[in-house]
């Protein structure tokens, strides 16, 4: 009998929701005689009380955090409805999980401060509220990690309102810069208005495609500076006066390009003197930035780097590679000091010697022999004029080797590998006699006049006049009408 009541009991609790599953045994401990006295209706409420009290935190995660305080106190938790999609998932409590730089939004923790806002100043208040609570937090925990990332997300949000990058053209003309808006969010440079750190990943700048000035987009309408660029174009010549001081008196005490109050104490400003103008900058127009100055190198032939203010670096940048300086003019003596350039002299003229051949020859122009100096055009057009790099890498070395190979890719076209130029050699009139011979070798001598090549004993040994120009000028005579 018994067994037969509790099959029938099993059946029928089959199809009974669980919730209703307590009542049917209390009424069957009733009918079967087990408990003669019944439940007392306190315990009754007591219990619904705490069946609701766990389902209602087992459905909200949030309220978690306020369990102790309702199972202990006599409130009831107000009743809210459970959504169906928080019960289908696996639900995860940890605090201390880590993130994936908000690609995937975390649904089910608290948030940290006012993390979703919808302006401006709501963010900064978010933004301070993570600034606090990362200085509050365990260094290296994973709280901290979590919240630093939630702060770049706000930070690019801020940016995004404050500075929005459809807004912004591509390229920008102010003061004769061209402005071109930078893509690289990597790189990390310096504002040249500011002086502050350019952060590419989340804000826009622009950089100069002529002197390269930096600067952020919103600092673009405060340039001051024209470009450097233009003053290239315009007045290419160095200043070639070492160092031509004229005191802070004479700036009226202020910095010689933006007009800030500067002093040697510090007071208002620091005074920093750039070495190529001789004038004094503030810490804004004067970065310490060192380069070689033109007027130590050409008078003393010293290459050591000087501080120069940012407007002097930029221009001796940008005229390192420009052929502006006449030594023969400036200082002359340099050649007697210096033995360097008198080796670069000599083979620059043999190069220009050789050009002639170069420019007749079709296998030298199909060859483009002359692309060699592409770099330092101006060895083919004279032997005068140098270029501040030029006189750098004399001193270094890194010119004489160059020019010497190419010297001898040049010679050897002309003397052994082209038939044409070889037909274009002298023989020596005066004796008659030795191997062909060309205006760039170095046992001969050229005629001012006429370019005849002789032996360079037998060119100065011989008191007469050269041949070629005599016989030049018996020929003219011969022509003129008697």
């Amino acid at each position: 009998m018994l067994l037969l009541i509790a099959k029938q009991l099993w059946l029928n609790c089959s199809f009974i929701p669980q919730a209703s599953t307590k009542g049917l045994f209390d009424s069957y401990r009733v009918r079967s005689g087990k408990y003669a006295r019944p439940r007392d209706v306190d315990d009754e409420m007591e219990y619904d009380e705490k069946l609701a009290i766990f389902r209602q935190t087992r459905l909200n995660p949030f309220d978690r955090g306020e369990e102790e305080d309702v199972l202990h106190g006599s409130k009831t938790p107000p009743q809210r409805e459970a959504k169906p999609e928080l019960l289908s998932g696996t639900r995860t409590h940890s605090t201390d999980r880590t993130m994936d730089l908000g690609l995937a939004e975390d649904h089910f923790s608290r948030p940290m401060g006012s993390i979703v806002a919808s302006d401006i100043e709501q963010l900064k208040v978010a933004i301070e509220e993570c600034k606090k609570l990362i200085l509050e937090l365990p260094e290296h925990s994973e709280r901290q990690k979590d919240t630093v990332v939630k702060l770049i997300h706000l930070r690019l949000k801020l940016q995004e309102l404050k500075d929005p990058e459809e807004d912004e053209p591509n390229l920008r003309i102010l003061l004769e810069h061209r402005f071109s808006k930078e893509k690289s969010k990597s790189v990390k440079q310096t504002c040249d208005k500011c002086s502050t750190i350019i952060w590419g990943l989340i804000q826009t700048w622009y950089t100069c495609t002529g002197c390269y000035y930096r600067c952020h987009s919103k600092c673009m309408n405060l340039i001051t500076k024209p470009c450097v660029r233009s003053k290239v174009s315009h007045q290419s010549e160095y200043q070639l006066s070492i160092c031509p001081e004229i005191g802070l008196d004479r700036q009226d005490y202020r910095c010689a390009e933006c007009r800030t109050p500067i002093s040697l104490r510090g007071v208002p400003a620091e005074a920093r003197q750039c070495d190529y103008t001789g004038q004094y900058y503030c810490s804004t127009c004067h970065w310490n930035d060192t380069a070689m100055v033109p007027a130590r190198v050409i008078h003393n032939w010293e290459f050591e780097s000087r501080k120069v203010c940012r407007s002097s670096m930029r221009y001796l940048s940008l005229m390192i590679s420009r052929p502006v300086l006449k030594l023969k003019e400036i200082n002359p003596l340099l050649f007697n000091f210096v033995e360097e350039l008198v080796e670069i002299r000599k083979l620059r003229q043999d190069i220009l010697l050789m050009k002639p051949y170069f420019i007749t020859c079709k296998e030298a122009m199909e060859a483009r022999l002359l692309l060699q100096l592409q770099d330092r055009q101006h060895f083919v057009e004279n032997d005068d004029m140098y270029s501040l790099q030029d006189l750098i890498d004399i001193s270094s070395g890194r010119l004489s080797c160059s020019l010497t190979e190419i010297h001898t890719t040049f010679a050897k076209h002309i003397k052994l590998d082209c038939e044409r130029c070889q037909a274009k050699g002298f023989v020596c009139e005066l004796c008659k006699e030795g191997d062909i011979l060309f205006p760039f070798d170095s046992h001969t001598s050229v005629c001012h006049d006429c370019s005849a090549v002789f032996h360079r004993d037998c060119y100065y040994d011989n008191s007469t006049t050269c041949p070629r120009c005599a016989r030049m000028t018996d020929r003219k005579q011969d022509e003129e009408p008697a």
